[in-house]
Parts: C-alpha cells; sequence; structure tokens
C-alpha cells in the first residue's frame, strides 16, 4: 500500500533531501568521493541491493529487496581493529544507503543522511572504508526513508549479520546459529477498527500478516541440527521494522552472554528472550533435552504467524515439540551490577511524547515538544564528557532508541540503579523512565531515533553535534 504522505511527513522528506545532498557536497573531494570513481581501492565485500522473490512457505511469496539474494543477506565477519573497504551497488530501483549499526565510524561513512552520509542513487554505487570496531554482533541494514511505503527501508529484506571477531575466540561453545527475526506483509490499519488499546484519537499503526526467524516460516525451513552435550551459542537479532518479539526454546533456558553484542557483567540463564527492535542477544544453551522443540515466539499469534524455527537433536524425529513459557519479566539490571555508575559531566532530560495522528491519520512523535527537523540540533556534546540521557517516555507506546556510533551504559531503569550494561539501543516499555549515559568520544553528527521505522518517518529522531 503507498498513498501520499501527510504533510508533516513530507516536510521530513524535503528536510532529510537536503540534509543528503549537504552530506553529498562534505564529502566531495573527500574518501567517499574517491571511492566513487573508477579504480579506487578494491572492495574485501560487495553488497547489491536489488529485489528479490522470497519464498517464507510453499506459495507463500514476498516481493521484497534484499543483500546479494538473500534474506537475510551475507554475514560479514571483519577483524578487531582492521580496515574493510564494502561496496554497496544499489539496484534497489530507489535512493538507498547502509547503515552500519554499532560500529564507531565516522559520520559521513555511518550511512544516516541526517549525519551527512551520501545517499546512493539508484544505479549507483559507494564504496565505504572504515575500521572495524568494536568486537561483537553488529548487523548492517537500510537506512532510506519510508514514510507510508510498506515495501522501503527496514520493512524489506534489507539487513544482514555483521560480525566484529576479536583477534583470539577462547570460544568456549561448540556451534554458532545466528537468526534474525523479521515481520512481512505489511498494511496500514486503524487501531480503532481492530478494537485494540490505544485511544480513540490514534493513528495509523503498521501491522503484519507473517514472520519469520531465519529465511522461513516456522515448519517450512530447514531445522537447526543439534547433539545431545553440545554448547551452542546462539546469536538472535530483531531487524523487523517495528515489532518487539519474546523467544523461548521449549525444554530449554538461555544463558545471556552479551546485549547488542557487549558482554554483559553478569551472565544469567533465564528461560525467555525480549528483543525490541534493532536489539541482539547472545545466549548460549546447553543441548541437554534430547528430542524435537520450537525456538519460537512466546505468543500462540507469534508462532502463527511464522516467528520460530524447529531444533531437532541427532536421531530424533517428530513432530516438533512446545512448552508454554510463565509469564516473565525481562530487565536489563538483571544482567548488570547493582552498584551506581559514575556520575556524568551533563545530565539532559528527554520527554518522549505522541502527537495522535486521528482515524486515518499519521501519528507525530516528539523529544521534548519537537518533532525532526526542529529536533536538529537536538543537544551539543563536547568531546571527552560524559553524558548522562534522563529518558521519560510519556506515551502508550514502546520505543527501542538507538544512539549511532556510539554506544551508552544503562544506569538506571525506572527507579533501579545499574552500571555495567554496555549497548546501543535501549528499548523503553510504555510509560516508562531509564537513563544511560555516553562519553562523547567520536566527533560528528551523531543521530539518536526511535528504531521503528513509522515512529522514526514521523518525527522521532534527533541530532547531537559535537561542539
Amino acid at each position: 500500500m503507498t498513498e501520499r504522505a501527510p504533510d508533516h511527513l513530507l516536510g521530513r522528506r524535503g528536510a532529510m533531501a537536503s540534509a543528503g545532498a549537504a552530506g553529498i557536497a562534505a564529502v566531495t573531494g573527500g574518501r567517499l568521493a574517491r571511492a566513487q570513481s573508477s579504480g579506487a581501492q578494491p572492495a574485501d565485500h560487495t553488497i547489491r541491493i536489488a529485489p528479490i522473490s522470497l519464498e517464507i512457505a510453499p506459495g507463500k511469496i514476498i516481493q521484497t529487496t534484499g543483500y546479494n539474494g538473500t534474506v537475510p543477506g551475507p554475514v560479514l565477519r571483519l577483524r578487531e581493529g582492521k580496515p574493510v573497504a564494502i561496496n554497496v551497488v544499489n539496484d534497489s530501483g530507489y535512493p538507498n544507503l547502509i547503515h552500519w549499526h554499532g560500529l564507531f565510524t565516522p559520520s559521513d561513512l555511518d550511512g544516516a543522511t541526517e549525519e551527512g552520509s551520501p545517499i546512493i542513487p539508484s544505479g549507483g554505487s559507494l564504496l565505504y572504508s572504515f575500521t572495524s570496531k568494536p568486537r561483537g554482533t553488529r548487523w548492517y541494514h537500510s537506512h532510506a526513508m519510508a514514510m507510508t511505503d510498506l515495501n522501503r527501508s527496514t520493512y524489506t529484506g534489507e539487513f544482514g549479520f555483521l560480525l566484529v571477531e576479536p583477534a583470539s575466540d577462547p570460544g568456549r561453545y561448540d556451534r554458532e546459529v545466528l537468526l534474525a527475526a523479521h515481520h512481512w506483509d505489511g498494511h496500514w490499519v486503524s487501531m480503532q477498527d481492530i478494537r485494540k488499546g490505544p485511544p480513540p484519537d490514534n493513528g495509523l499503526e503498521a501491522m503484519y500478516h507473517a514472520a519469520t526467524l531465519g529465511d522461513r516460516m516456522l515448519g517450512h525451513g530447514e531445522p537447526v541440527r543439534v547433539r545431545q552435550g553440545e554448547r551452542v551459542l546462539f546469536r538472535l537479532l530483531n531487524a523487523s521494522a517495528s515489532m518487539g518479539i519474546s523467544l523461548a526454546l521449549a525444554g530449554h533456558r538461555f544463558t545471556v552472554i552479551a546485549l547488542d553484542g557487549n558482554p554483559v557483567p553478569a551472565p544469567v540463564t533465564v528461560s525467555t528472550l525480549k528483543l525490541d527492535v534493532a536489539e541482539r542477544v547472545d545466549a548460549i544453551v546447553e543441548m541437554n533435552n534430547p528430542g524435537v522443540w520450537i525456538l519460537g515466539s512466546t505468543s500462540d499469534e507469534g508462532r502463527n504467524m511464522g516467528m520460530g524455527v524447529v531444533v531437532e537433536y541427532a536421531g530424533r524425529t517428530g513432530e516438533p515439540q512446545w512448552i508454554a513459557q510463565p509469564r516473565a519479566t525481562w530487565d536489563y539490571t538483571t544482567f548488570g551490577r547493582s552498584t551506581p555508575s559514575s556520575a556524568p559531566d551533563v545530565s539532559i532530560n528527554l520527554k518522549y511524547e505522541k502527537v495522535p495522528g486521528g482515524r486515518g491519520g499519521y501519528n507525530r512523535w516528539t523529544i521534548n515538544g519537537k518533532s525532526w527537523p526542529d529536533t536538529n540540533p537536538l543537544f551539543t556534546v563536547e568531546r571527552g564528557k560524559r553524558y548522562r540521557l534522563v529518558m521519560n517516555n510519556n506515551s502508550g507506546d514502546e520505543h527501542p532508541v538507538h544512539l549511532h556510533r556510539h554506544s551508552f551504559e544503562i544506569t538506571k531503569v525506572r527507579d533501579r540503579p545499574t552500571s555495567g550494561v554496555i549497548k546501543d539501543t535501549v528499548s523503553m516499555p510504555r510509560f516508562s523512565t531509564a537513563e544511560i549515559d555516553f562519553v562523547a568520544d567520536n566527533p560528528g553528527n551523531t543521530l539518536f531515533h526511535c528504531h521503528h521505522q513509522d515512529h522514526m518517518d514521523e518525527g522521532f529522531a534527533g541530532l547531537i553535534v559535537y561542539a
């Protein structure tokens, strides 16, 4: 479904087009402009963005775009601290670019036009050259605007794992399994028509007909094959455009060792994992319960949509089994230290609110009462200082808030102080508070936004600038 965007969305589109043009002008003659010319340095990897037909179940074909003809795209394994050159060829049919989510890149290489990264025109290409850091489970995805078009940007199959591997990895596991979750076949829905919770003046929301954990719907792909006694490292990614997920592996438990690719101070064993949009979890599972099991959504609705994969022990057959999970609370402080973090140099208050769009309209989102582009700049930082963002989600929606080009430390969740949990995306449940600290140590324009594609397109974004 494609339709004319409302005026406030068109205003953002115009602003973004200007930002993209400014970004291209800013790097003319610089490393990006040189990389586009013939005879540039050879690429270590090539990513081609192009339309594909994706069969997620027999007879269920999704027309989308992806990377190198697959969804998810190819796994990029990079060595920590080593330079890498990645050539991106844009045959998607519209201006596009790739964001290297979780990496400490310069702003003109980050893949966000808001920061000055050049847009790649349809039929064009661009060589991204940067040093791979920090280590851990990162990912890459489109950062193009989608606005009201549910066939663009993060609504599509344009995503893939990016693993920055340390020079020496002790392993401590026998097998590695990478699974990315995604929702498909989106449509705009007036929430009043399906009688769900939002108030009567709420605007349109994106809803979906299908989901995958991996490349196919539950029961229609190859199972994850394991052996009794193995320690399996699951790297899990929520690559959905706007839907959070909760996952469980029937008959087993997860020992969480990293969040967003960063080791946690206190690895904890849990039965359920919660991943908001853009979040990653690394978890070890001891394969000690032979059988054929389902790793999938904890909700019947989610599994019926396809969100899951079969885990099959060697020598075992039969129908995959599911065990209903007890209600679980996901709390970042579980994985952190109870001692407070260091005091910041500066604290900044941020309040997130919705301006409802009404039946048939689109909502608008604000940070401290302003929507993009009026949040450019959101605030200014000085290099080397530690900043605490005191965040208040004063809305009935969940928000996975992402900071580009930096990591941050979670220092408080609601009224509970914590330290040591390092992330790049933090989920803020409805009507909740949280505090995060980051050090301004990567000069350049830095985007801060909700990772729900619709919320970002509806104004939930701001630019942090260095003095």
